[in-house]
């Protein structure tokens, strides 16, 4: 089954082709940094709008690469949720109607599924079950995974995920968006152990997550370091940097050896844009090596939002006889849990 994956959730436009029996035939990925860099922050009505312009001709681009046609194609998938609405459907409609086109099938795809399933398209791919961490600018969530589609929720963010806590300390220093790459390049020659920043609810027990706390803590640090100026040392600025990514870091580790723990389970991946920290994996790879266990996480390139993962995590689901109807549906909430296990697609 070769299947096209849409991925438009946010502000990088993804474009796959997945075959279920010769694996990634080809991908492609615009990003837009570049469009919301000056704001800050991901503007929806540019993210869309952008989405409009690139969709078409990655897709056509994916397909060349591929030496394939749009006839070859046997279904599409693409992302129907969580996400910003606006974008969403923009992936959503191109991605629905070329399937009316074509009278092939079309499913809707849970992006936090998609990056969950992302590691499986590694030549080592973990084996059910394994503990999940997703780790992103959206969500921070701890899943107990038994198969696809049974998914249970063992605890996520109260408030910040961890990605949107890296884009505001980033902000703070002064740093571009998106933040986590220019914190963890800033980190690297700084002193983590120099300022002492909270490991938010981990005394407490428990696997939530908060984040905005060591927010709160990271600006106080800032503002004491300013000088006359108002200006913060190249020296406090990495050390702050350097702490704060530790803080993270720590409290992620902490909280996944608890998962582990108390599902008993040996493996453990991680998925999302964090996932591609550094610090973060050498702190995990660490962990899971003094229980006997294993580490598995995507390529760079597919721990932020891709189309790859859109079309493997379809593919699954098309596989099994799970199909859409005509209609075209962009959700920006949907709990991860709802999904029905894959065994009972039909």
């Amino acid at each position: 089954m070769l299947v096209l994956g849409i991925e438009t959730s946010c502000d990088e436009t993804g474009i796959a082709l997945y075959d279920t029996e010769r694996g990634l035939l080809a991908d492609a990925l615009h990003s837009q940094i570049a469009v919301h860099r000056e704001y800050g922050g991901v503007v929806p009505e540019l993210a869309s709008r952008d989405h409009i312009r690139k969709t078409l001709p990655l897709i056509e681009e994916v397909l060349q690469r591929a030496g394939q046609k749009k006839s070859d194609l046997d279904a599409v998938a693409y992302t129907s949720g969580p996400g910003l609405v606006g974008a969403l459907m923009v992936g959503a409609s191109i991605g629905r109607s070329l399937a009316y086109a074509l009278d092939i099938p079309a499913l809707g795809v849970h992006h936090m599924e998609g990056h969950l399933l992302a590691p499986m398209l590694e030549e080592s791919p973990p084996a059910f079950p394994f503990v999940a961490l997703l780790v992103s600018g959206g969500h921070t969530q701890l899943v107990d995974v038994e198969g696809i589609g049974r998914y249970r929720l063992l605890g996520e963010s109260v408030d910040d995920a961890a990605g949107e806590a890296f884009d505001k300390a980033a902000k703070m220093l002064g740093l571009p968006y998106p933040g986590g790459p220019h914190i963890a390049k800033l980190a690297g020659g700084g002193d983590p152990l120099r300022f002492d920043f909270p490991r938010p609810m981990v005394r407490q027990g428990g696997l939530n997550f908060s984040f905005s706390g060591l927010k709160t803590a990271v600006l106080n640090a800032v503002n004491a370091s300013k000088d006359a100026a108002g200006e913060v040392s190249a020296v406090d600025a990495a050390d702050i940097a350097a702490s704060f990514q530790m803080a993270v870091v720590d409290t992620l580790m902490l909280k996944c050896r608890r998962a582990l723990k108390e599902t008993g389970r040996k493996q453990l991946i991680i998925a999302g844009g964090v996932s591609a920290n550094k610090a973060l994996r050498e702190s995990l790879e660490s962990m899971v090596a003094k229980i006997n266990g294993q580490l598995y996480y995507a390529r760079p390139a597919f721990c932020t939002d891709n189309g790859a993962m859109i079309a493997y995590a379809g593919a699954q689901r098309l596989a099994a006889g799970q199909v859409d109807d005509l209609a075209i549906v962009a959700k920006a909430r949907w709990p991860m849990d709802s999904l029905p296990p894959i065994e009972e697609a039909s």
